[in-house]
């Protein structure tokens, strides 16, 4: 039994090294300096580090650097396009977004005017492995009205499912805002 456990590690881990090849290659960091930092806030999963990572989760992990890649190209128009007809999206502070058509008139933003840039740390892969859910950071650049540039960041959560095509969909997008800095959370106003 160890033996045939040490031979799937190594599957993985062979798995993850040819998948990680695409995914550093679907996420592009010399065209955004500011993805240099967004990896840096997230680590990086691989079978090397997590031996007990499953070839679902890889999967799902390679989905997400896909669709990061052409969102990043495509903007909302690829957003989109990566969702079942029946997806919901959960934006904080907002109403629910359901049906991919009514998501797709809400996702209209021009990748040159907003990046949208995520990065996943983490996923799980259900047990008749056609859903399963990554998660991890975000970060949106824009710039106002003067030129100065936003920076939104927060946290994600991608739930996809397997489509009777065979093809996988996202199900469900949520994001959050970020966590507050270091000691603001929980503090009482200062007088």
């Amino acid at each position: 039994m160890q033996k045939n456990n040490r031979y799937l590690s190594l599957a993985a881990a062979l798995l993850w090294i040819a998948a990680s090849g695409t995914l550093a290659a679907q996420i592009p960091v010399s065209s955004s300096p500011s993805l240099d930092g967004l990896s840096q806030k997230s680590p990086t999963i691989s079978p090397l580090t997590q031996p007990t990572l499953s070839p679902g989760v890889i999967l799902l992990m390679e989905l997400e650097g896909r669709f990061a890649k052409s969102v990043a190209e495509g903007g909302g128009k690829a957003f989109a396009q990566w969702f079942a007809d029946d997806a919901v999206v959960l934006n904080n502070g907002r109403p629910a977004t359901a049906g991919r058509t009514a998501i797709a008139a809400q996702a209209q933003w021009d990748p040159k005017v907003y990046q949208l840039m995520w990065v996943p740390e983490g996923g799980q892969m259900g047990p008749s492995n056609d859903m399963g859910f990554t998660w991890g950071h975000y970060e949106g650049h824009s710039k106002d009205k003067n030129g100065q540039p936003i920076v939104i960041e927060g946290r994600y959560m991608t739930v996809w499912k397997k489509m009777p095509d065979g093809n996988w969909k996202v199900a469900m997008d949520a994001s959050a805002d970020g966590p507050a800095a270091a000691g603001e959370c929980c503090a009482l106003p200062k007088p």
